[in-house]
């Protein structure tokens, strides 16, 4: 029995032994040597006593299933991070430089700003950039979770980290390796690991004073009947069975392990989250507080309707005419809907007002209705929310084109769903009184304010706290104007993949995917991790604390011992290992 002993713990002795050399005595190595150990001399005593060795089965029982709960927990702990070390893949080992006209295989880190890179197929993008020559289809899964390959021509940004499909590409570099996507990410989750939950710390904490209350208990509960009643070997087995059951090894164990299985969930569907504290807020969060521009909305102005309709294609090529040249954003979303080639025209900007374009005796006006009226043109004003472009062209009023900034596709249903689970919803915006109110109505949200400086936006953050801090507010937002408000949040979640390097910094969670339902799939994910988390908590104190009372009565052996330690924890870590379906709809 010794030497079947001595062959399967001798690690788990050592260890502890180590551990003690580094004043780290009371850990849960030390519980599983003292208490095997206490076995061995007890059966050995037995043995002397002609009692037979009574004793040492179970302390070979008891190092061979705790090295069983250590395989559990290691294949547990691999399988839970296996889908965020999936994302360390990202990182690409070289990249290929166009040079003076040669082709160099440089590390990433030494690309300049500027220099176009070459990627054939197969081969992961080492840098952000845009493409300057070629045209394919482009992996973005382990980026964004998207199943779908996305198409990709001249022009296009593109991320690092993605993988070329189809065909050899040219990109011109726009952030050097450090700012570079696939950083930022790898950062982030280099990070993680070191943010604890509250729920983590409170178990350190409390796996550092509970263990030598323990021992010392089980020290008295060998000594004091004792001395007694006289039966030494009777109450030293006791207090030994004492010490197998408390070891903490499920609480310290499964709950880190839930966290982390808890994120790598989250990890797989495009979710990057910071740590176990950012997501044990977030499943408390009541209160979501959205940013307008490009995060409920597009962000790009865009041709939503043409009046009347039908001179939709009059008044397009109108437009499309006498914006031509000019790179405003509205100008731009009126020429991108027409999308034909149209006619030079001498073009004069009239600030404030529109443009007049001429062409020998063809004049055509675009503006406001003011410039409308002080060219003697009569135009009715227009009662839909967004920015109206008149259109006129030789002195006759052709109609108007009203363009907005298009609300996505899906925010609506994800405020929706928020507000059926009774989160309160809330939208801050710089825009004007009418497009809020409009965009407001449209997604049902509970509360808005508009005309707000990111300043305003952090009082109302503070203000929907209320006092004491009685709600958990969320803030999701996607710009650089969002940092200030997303630090006074209680958590804070970045939109749109990786766009603002300031709102990265400030969010505790960074959905990769530009797409909002990403916000109700971390809900999901965190309300089960949280409850797993209870689960392993609360059985595991249950039943140690049960079984524990039976020992010190001496009503149970050290076999139901053995169950209620390595047993608790085994269930704690397969319950734990339920996360990795988390995303799916409960």
């Amino acid at each position: 029995y010794f030497a079947i002993y001595i062959y399967i713990g001798y690690d788990v002795l050592l260890s502890a032994a180590k551990n003690i050399v580094n004043g780290q005595v009371f850990d849960e190595k030390f519980l599983m040597a003292i208490a095997s150990l206490g076995a061995i001399a007890l059966a050995v005593y037995n043995g002397i006593s002609g009692n037979g060795p009574e004793g040492a089965e179970e302390a070979c029982a008891v190092m061979i299933l705790y090295k069983l709960g250590n395989f559990f927990e290691h294949y547990a702990t691999g399988k839970s991070r296996n889908s965020i070390k999936e994302l360390m893949k990202l990182r690409p080992d070289e990249a290929t430089v166009i040079r003076n006209g040669e082709k160099i295989t440089v590390s990433p880190e030494e690309v300049k700003l500027g220099e176009i890179i070459l990627v054939t197929v197969g081969e992961r993008i080492p840098l952000d950039g845009v493409i300057v020559s070629g045209a394919t289809s482009l992996d973005c899964k382990a980026l964004t979770g998207e199943s779908l390959p996305v198409d990709v021509k001249v022009g296009d940004e593109v991320l690092s980290g993605s993988v070329n499909m189809s065909s050899v590409i040219e990109i011109k570099v726009v952030s050097e390796f450090h700012n570079s996507t696939v950083s930022k990410i790898l950062e982030l989750i280099e990070n993680a690991s070191s943010k604890k939950s509250k729920t983590e710390n409170f178990i350190t904490k409390f796996a550092k004073y509970y263990t030598p209350t323990v021992v010392i208990s089980a020290l008295l509960l060998a000594i004091v009947p004792s001395l007694i009643t006289g039966d030494f070997a009777e109450w030293i087995y006791r207090a030994l069975n004492f010490l197998v059951v408390s070891c903490p090894c499920a609480l310290v164990i499964s709950v880190p392990l839930a966290f982390v299985s808890g994120m790598g969930s989250a990890s797989r569907r495009g979710i990057l989250v910071k740590g176990g504290n950012s997501l044990e807020i977030y499943d408390k969060a009541n209160v979501f507080v959205f940013d307008k521009t490009g995060t409920l909305t597009e962000g790009n102005f865009d041709v939503a309707s043409v009046c009347p309709k039908e001179k939709t294609e009059e008044i397009l090529r109108a437009a499309a005419t006498a914006e031509k040249f000019s790179t405003h954003p509205i100008a731009l979303s009126i020429v991108k809907k027409y999308g034909k080639e149209t006619e030079d025209y001498s073009v004069t900007e009239i600030s404030g007002k529109g443009v007049s374009a001429t062409k020998g005796e063809d004049k055509i006006l675009c503006g406001n209705l003011k410039f409308m009226n002080a060219e003697g043109i009569f135009a009715e004003e227009a009662e839909e929310v967004g920015t109206v472009v008149y259109v006129a062209k030789n002195g006759e009023y052709l109609g108007y084109i009203l363009i907005s900034d298009k609300i996505k596709q899906n925010s609506a249903e994800v405020i929706k769903k928020l507000g059926e689970s009774g989160i309160k919803t809330a939208m801050l915006t710089g825009d004007r009184e009418e497009i809020a109110s409009f965009v407001a109505e449209k997604l049902g949200v509970s509360y808005y304010k508009s005309g707000l400086l990111p300043a305003d936006k952090v009082e109302e953050v503070e203000s929907l706290k209320g006092e004491g801090e009685k709600n958990t507010v969320c803030f999701v937002g996607d710009g650089i104007n969002d940092a200030p408000v997303m630090v006074s949040a209680s958590v804070a979640v970045a939109m749109g993949g990786l766009g603002s390097d300031a709102a990265i910094e400030a969010a505790d969670v960074v959905l990769m995917k530009d797409d909002l339902s990403g916000l109700t799939t971390l809900k999901r994910i965190s309300k089960k991790t949280l409850a797993v988390v209870r689960e392993n908590v609360y059985g595991s104190i249950g039943v140690k604390i049960a079984i524990l009372l039976l020992s010190a009565f001496g009503l149970t052996g050290m076999w139901l011992a053995i169950l209620g330690d390595v047993g608790v924890a085994t269930v704690a870590i397969l319950n734990s290992m339920r996360l990795k379906s988390a995303g799916k709809p409960l």
